[in-house]
């Protein structure tokens, strides 16, 4: 019989603390495949911020330093300015990166830090209790808007893949998703591409992955990926929101 997949070396052998459904898991698998695929598992650090992201160093075998809520890109930049051959990385969800960290990734994207961050949006605050976060569609019930988000009272979700694309010092932002297989392996691509440019030092990346909550939506894991499908993705559009080329950046 032939073997048509196996475990990434960069991936321990783990049960994993996630949801059955969440997709979270798949993510952590495509980060830890691009890092033994470009070879730099010997250099690369991983920074996690607070919530269902928080243990990454259970399952990839590398060197990870955690950060306060919000505070990953900080970290990043103080870290790659110290290493500067250091691949380092940022594992954040919507909750820690768009809400209370949005002043540190706004700053190091707009800086041009040459660092990668893999930014998940499941559009709630998965571990503490399924509350409203900044990037919850209109509508959607959570813990803390049971009625619906009301954009008169709570406002729009934010789309960070596209805000961040305005600013000067990014390489590359790019909106994936985990729902069907073949979205899998675009995803995949873009988190070997955005490591690859930081490995050629372009600058920023960031790579915006949609995820599933089933237990926060409430729903069952296979009718999450349908709710990617038709509500997610039709307000958070898959795609290159930018793509630095070898000529034009600094």
């Amino acid at each position: 019989m032939n073997r048509i997949f196996s475990r990434s070396e960069c991936l321990t052998d783990t049960p994993t603390h996630f949801c059955p459904g969440c997709t979270h898991g798949i993510a952590h698998r495509l980060v830890a495949e691009a890092i033994e695929e470009l070879g730099v598992a010997d250099r690369a650090i991983g920074i996690p911020g607070v919530g269902c992201c928080v243990f990454l160093y259970y399952y990839i075998p590398i060197d990870t330093l955690e950060a306060p809520h919000g505070r990953a890109p900080a970290v990043a930049t103080g870290m790659k300015r110290a290493q500067p051959d250091k691949i380092i990385f940022n594992y954040q969800g919507d909750g820690d990166m768009a809400a209370i960290g949005t002043s540190e990734i706004i700053h190091a994207a707009n800086r041009g830090e040459n660092i990668t961050v893999i930014y998940v949006n499941n559009s709630v605050y998965g571990m503490t209790g399924g509350q409203m976060a900044p990037t919850t569609l209109l509508g959607q019930q959570t813990t803390t808007s049971p009625y619906g988000r009301n954009f008169e009272t709570e406002g729009y979700p934010i789309r960070m893949a596209e805000m961040l694309a305005t600013l000067e010092g990014v390489a590359y932002s790019a909106r994936v998703s985990l729902h069907r297989p073949k979205n899998v392996m675009q995803a995949k691509k873009a988190i070997v591409k955005a490591f690859e440019m930081q490995i050629n030092k372009m600058g920023f990346t960031m790579v915006e992955i949609l995820s599933t909550c089933n237990t926060n939506w409430r729903v069952s894991p296979t009718e999450a990926l349908d709710v990617i499908e038709n509500e997610m993705i039709p307000y958070f559009p898959l795609g290159v929101f930018k793509e630095r080329t070898g000529k034009d950046f600094l």
